[in-house]
C-alpha cells in the first residue's frame, strides 16, 4: 500500500514536476550516511558490555527474548525490521495486563499510556531514558536508518498522511529527530508530523549536529518519556 502511495505521488505535480526533482528535494542533506554508520558501529562496540547486561536483566525479569522487532516504513516506502529492547510483558506472561484503549494518554492512530500495565520494571527504566532504542544502532549500520531523521512509521500511521505529509516517506528515518527534542510523547500525532516536515525542509549538517546535541539533555531529563 505504501509503495503504491509513493508511486502515485511521484506521478503527480503537487510537489515537483519530475521524479528527478523529487529525488533532489528529499535526498539526504544531513551528516553523511557513511559517517553516521561508522559512529553507530563504534558505539555498538563500545557499549556491547552494557547491552549484554541489559539482555540478561530483561530475560531474568520476564518471559521471552530481550530483543524484539517491529516492521516499520523506511526510505521510499521500504519496509524493514526495526529493533528494540523488549520493555513489556509478553501476552503469554501471567503478569501481562491489557490496557484500556479509552485511557490512552495521546490522541492518534497509535495509543500511548502514561501508566501502561504491560511495561516491566526494567522496561520503565529503559523507556524513560530511551535505552530501549539502542538496538537501532544496528539498523543504522545496516543502512535502514540514520542517527537523525523522522521516526520510522508503522504502516497504519502512513494511511493517515495527507498529501503534504507523505513526502516524509522519501526521507531516511532516524534514531532521533526534531520532535524527539521537542517534547517526545507529549506531542500529538499531528505535531510530530509537522515537526518532521519542518526537519525535511531545513535538513543540513549543522541541523543534524544540533539535534544530536539536544538529544542528550532531552534523554537525561526524560521529559515526555513513558
Amino acid at each position: 500500500m505504501t509503495i503504491q502511495i509513493l508511486n502515485k505521488i511521484k506521478n503527480q505535480a503537487l510537489f515537483t514536476k519530475t521524479h528527478k526533482a523529487i529525488v533532489i528535494n528529499y535526498q539526504h542533506k544531513g551528516i553523511p550516511v557513511i559517517l553516521q554508520q561508522s559512529i553507530a558501529l563504534l558505539a555498538l562496540i563500545l557499549i556491547s558490555p552494557v547491552l549484554l547486561i541489559l539482555i540478561i536483566l530483561i530475560k531474568t525479569e520476564s518471559l521471552g527474548g530481550a530483543l524484539f522487532y517491529q516492521t516499520r516504513v523506511g526510505e521510499n516506502g521500504r519496509h524493514f525490521k526495526m529493533y528494540k529492547f523488549r520493555s513489556m510483558y509478553l501476552k503469554s506472561d501471567p503478569l501481562f495486563k491489557e490496557p484500556d484503549p479509552s485511557q490512552s494518554s495521546r490522541k492518534g492512530v497509535c495509543k500511548k499510556y502514561i501508566n501502561d500495565p504491560r511495561i516491566t520494571k526494567i522496561g520503565q527504566f529503559i523507556r524513560k531514558y530511551s535505552i530501549d532504542e539502542l538496538p537501532q544502532l544496528f539498523n543504522i549500520v545496516r543502512g535502514d536508518m540514520c542517527l537523525v531523521g523522522p521516526r520510522p512509521a508503522l504502516s497504519i500511521e502512513t494511511y493517515e498522511y495527507d498529501n503534504f505529509i507523505q513526502p516524509r516517506l522519501f526521507t531516511k528515518p532516524g534514531l532521533t529527530g526534531l520532535w524527539q527534542v521537542s517534547g517526545r510523547a507529549d506531542t500529538n500525532f499531528e505535531e510530530q508530523l509537522q515537526l518532521d516536515k519542518c526537519y525535511i525542509k531545513q535538513q543540513s549538517f549543522l541541523m543534524d549536529c544540533k539535534i544530536i546535541a539536544l538529544t542528550i539533555p532531552a534523554v537525561l531529563m526524560a521529559k515526555g518519556a513513558y
